[in-house]
């Protein structure tokens, strides 16, 4: 079997952008490989083009490129075309491609096409309560209703897309993003930074950081001793028009917590990884995910993590088991849950001890892979 896929960005030095989305298709595709299947990986809107090999994994580079009228939709079939000789060429059996703003919409492939919800930009505009433009939900929905089925990496997900757009809920099939859980051990759980709180992710709205500053402002008031540690792109503010939402966290923090809070920016992904390690608890807050991979990175290295209480997690974490779940705009809930962990050691091991077995349960790439690679020979067989 030959899997193909059109992505945006993808983890890879030559690649221009590479978040969320770009792990777990990497992740995959690695799973994928060991397990005999072909894969080649499409990235559109780089710099240049070229085919780059990443271990067994074939990468092309799709160069940008503008044209007098209507770019949107030539760039498109610019990619098509590409795409469709490689396919050719390399007899590609299936292609998976992500939903955001529908980059596939008008593109017309001779083998089946599969979309993964990682989520679009319908999804987001929903769960973040504000107006999308109407040329990205047509797209959305063109590129949706074309594909020949659909893979959800949350239940919650699969279902908010399948009412947004009024798909068929038979050919939404839920399979859960995966880790390679050898690249996620923490041997030595009980040495990390005490009283140290972790963050990673965008620095944006949506993802609850202007909650986490008033949440920490709560926290270095009971517990002078505490740190807050944020690593991410820092972005502009969709409703202020800001260009930096940190400055806007900024505003927020008392000048005691200013003194406690350390902003890294993005990092190399091993330092990412280090910090996890380090860290004495992990705080996700977010308003708008479909899965969230660093909350179960941060749980495969046993770390506490409080996380937000809205769908998707709800699948990744059982609430007080082996993690918490509280809403970002509850923030005495949400401080206390921190504060609770900060100030019992045992505790927090149970809970991190906890959250590595929930990941070997159902978040296993070795394991997830396989269900991937049924369901692409089910499609196949159709």
């Amino acid at each position: 079997m030959h899997i193909g896929f059109i992505t945006s960005e993808y983890p890879h030095p030559r690649v221009k952008h590479a978040a969320g989305i770009a792990t777990s298709i990497k992740n995959l595709a690695m799973a994928l490989v060991k397990k005999g299947v072909d894969v080649t990986v499409f990235v559109y809107h780089q710099d240049k083009s070229e085919v780059l090999c990443d271990g067994d994994i074939e990468i092309h580079l799709i160069q940008s490129k503008q044209f007098k009228l209507a770019t949107w939709y030539f760039y498109r079939k610019h990619i098509q075309k590409y795409v469709n000789k490689v396919v050719n060429d390399k007899k590609i059996n299936l292609l998976e491609a992500a939903d955001w703003t529908g980059v596939t919409a008008f593109m017309n492939f001779k083998i089946p096409l599969i979309i993964r919800f990682h989520g679009s930009d319908a999804y987001f505009c929903k769960l973040e309560d504000r107006k999308q433009k109407f040329k990205n939900f047509i797209f959305e929905k063109l590129a949706l209703k074309k594909a020949k089925a659909y893979v959800a990496p949350t239940t919650y997900a699969g279902l908010e897309t399948q009412k947004i757009f009024q798909l068929d809920k038979q050919k939404i099939k839920t399979i859960h993003y995966g880790l390679q859980l050898e690249n996620f051990e923490n041997k030595t759980p009980k040495i990390y930074n005490k009283n140290t709180i972790l963050y990673i992710g965008t620095i944006i709205r949506k993802k609850g950081v202007l909650e986490l500053a008033e949440i920490f402002n709560k926290v270095i008031k009971e517990n002078p001793k505490a740190q807050l540690i944020l690593i991410g792109n820092d972005s502009p503010d969709i409703i202020t028009k800001g260009r930096s939402t940190y400055q806007l966290m900024q505003n927020i923090f008392s000048d005691e917590a200013k003194e406690h809070v350390r902003y890294l920016g993005k990092i190399p992904y091993n330092e990412v990884k280090k910090h996890i390690k380090n860290a004495h608890v992990c705080v996700y807050p977010s308003f708008a995910e479909t899965l969230g991979m660093v909350t179960i990175e941060s749980m495969a290295m046993q770390k506490s993590v409080v996380n937000t209480s809205i769908g998707w997690a709800q699948e990744l974490i059982d609430n007080g088991v082996n993690g918490y779940l509280v809403h970002p705009t509850n923030i005495d809930g949400y401080f206390e849950k921190i504060l609770k962990l900060l100030n019992d050691e045992k505790l927090c091991l149970q809970i991190g001890e906890a959250a590595r077995q929930k990941v070997e349960t159902l978040f296993d790439i070795d394991k997830n892979a396989e269900i991937n690679i049924d369901y692409y020979k089910s499609i196949l067989k159709e």
